[in-house]
């Protein structure tokens, strides 16, 4: 039997191989008895999930062992983003949030994603306790807990909406009516998830032309994996291309946790130039200033636009929990991950990317520019960068030599000088010219993601050919 084990975002299993009841109620009374340990379990639970089969009935499963455990639910009624139950965990100050969700993965995954009381994806120290408790448990035959007749009647189980009350927060902290009054048709693609009634619904309320596609249930989400990336998009990006009236096309991922941006002819917009496009546009036109956080793999343009401006960047490893700390503690303006992933100060220390798309389109919206043309005005001020990623799959005898060839930095790339090494997450090159190369072996298969930045698309193909003889040869 498979030991349970949470990533950079929770638990996440294939269905009937390890994501099984039996594992999945292993997870919650290990969650319930934490609470309890923490001395949290009387502020509740919210419980949501996205799309995906059975979402539904392993959350009432959730909420039986946890009013079995003394423990009050907060059911969400309907498929939820990630963000919205954040939001919700936050506004009714409870002790956590259970979130049956896989994400951007494909439909043959679920997970288990829980939230403490700040908001955020738990940290490792919480999810190691998490995990102890439930591989403990493991082999033995838990009880399906208290029915949700006589929860409801002790008070440990409530039914709740939230989109209402999270659409109270996005209102205070977007300009729907510049929005409204630039006369955008804008496109908005939930990819099948259950940011279905959130980004169209919200932006249709306040005048806006919106057009749809993929907004209806589906588990499979389409046959691909519910992530709004350029290779997943193609029908979206040619319903943009295809109708001039069109002026942005805007996506969501399965748990609408992340975006995807499709500017007005049909071009999909790299995730890192849309964090650097919005940390200029917070401080420029919003009138908002502050420092950034970034993890480790994403594009230094954003500390270009620091720079411009006269703030701060803060470099983090991969995983949305540690930039979730600095909004927790007031510390960023806005904090963001090349995997598309974005929150702001003030709001959710967990990525939204609902928020994200309505930032790009008032954006959009008060510039009355294409992303392509806001992007060349970025680059005017400070500076023209260029990043990819790419993954390199290895052989075993390639896998074997890598923990030695990353102990060892060697002191040049090619023709370029390694001037850093940093360390926090993979291993990471800072070159004398001012370009990097970051290597980080995934957790999961015999792959290395290679990233590379440089000043020129030139330079850029150049570092991504040298990085990856580094590691074949």
């Amino acid at each position: 039997m498979a030991q349970i084990k949470f990533g950079t975002s929770g638990w996440r299993a294939i269905f009937c191989e390890d994501f099984t009841l039996g594992n999945v109620r292993n997870v919650v009374q290990a969650i319930a008895d934490n609470l309890h340990a923490e001395g949290l379990a009387d502020r509740g639970v919210v419980i949501g999930y996205d799309a995906r089969f059975m979402g539904a009935d392993f959350s009432r499963e959730t909420a039986r062992i946890l009013a079995a455990a003394g423990i009050k639910s907060y059911f969400c009624v309907r498929d939820t983003p990630t963000p919205v139950i954040s939001h919700e965990l936050l506004r009714r100050q409870a002790a956590g949030a259970i979130n049956f969700t896989a994400s951007h993965n494909p439909y043959n995954y679920n997970g288990i994603k829980f939230s403490p009381a700040s908001g955020g994806p738990a940290l490792p120290e919480m999810t190691n306790a998490i995990e102890r408790r439930a591989n403990a448990l493991q082999g033995k035959s838990l009880a399906g807990g208290m029915t949700l007749e006589d929860a409801a009647e002790k008070g440990l189980y409530e039914e709740i909406d939230p989109r209402a009350d999270y659409f109270v927060t996005l209102k205070k902290m977007i300009d729907f009516e510049a929005i409204a009054a630039a006369s955008l048709k804008i496109a908005v693609n939930p990819l099948y998830g259950c940011g279905r009634g959130y980004l169209d619904r919200i932006l249709a309320e306040e005048g806006v032309d919106v057009v749809k596609i993929n907004d209806h249930l589906d588990p499979y989400f389409g046959g691909r994996p519910p992530e709004p990336a350029e290779e997943y998009t193609e029908d979206f990006i040619s319903l943009v291309k295809g109708d001039d009236s069109i002026s942005l096309g805007l996506a969501t991922d399965g748990d609408a946790d992340r975006f995807g941006i499709i500017d007005s002819d049909g071009t999909y917009i790299e995730p890192n130039y849309i964090l650097a496009l919005l940390f200029d546009h917070m401080i420029r036109r919003k009138g908002l200033r502050g420092d950034a956080a970034r993890s480790v793999a994403t594009s230094h343009l954003i500390d270009a636009v620091a720079k411009y401006h006269g703030v701060n960047v803060l470099e983090t490893p991969v995983g949305f929990k540690f930039i979730g700390e600095y909004i927790s503690d007031n510390k960023i303006l806005i904090g963001g991950e090349e995997s598309a992933g974005l929150t702001i100060k003030g709001h959710v220390p967990e990525k939204d990317g609902i928020l994200a798309c309505l930032l790009v389109a008032e954006m959009v919206a008060v510039e009355k520019k294409s992303l392509q043309e806001l992007l060349a005005d970025l680059y005017s001020r400070v500076g023209e960068i260029h990043t990819k990623r790419i993954n390199i799959h290895l052989s075993p005898q390639l896998e074997a030599t890598l923990p030695d060839k990353f102990a060892n930095p060697p002191e040049t790339i090619g023709e370029h000088k390694i001037t850093r090494v940093i360390q926090i997450d993979g291993n990471k090159y800072l070159l004398d010219d001012g370009s990097w190369l970051l290597f980080r072996k995934s957790g999961t298969e015999p792959v290395v993601r290679l990233y590379a930045e440089a000043a020129s698309l030139e330079v850029l193909t150049r570092l991504i050919e040298l990085g990856r003889n580094f590691i074949l040869e």
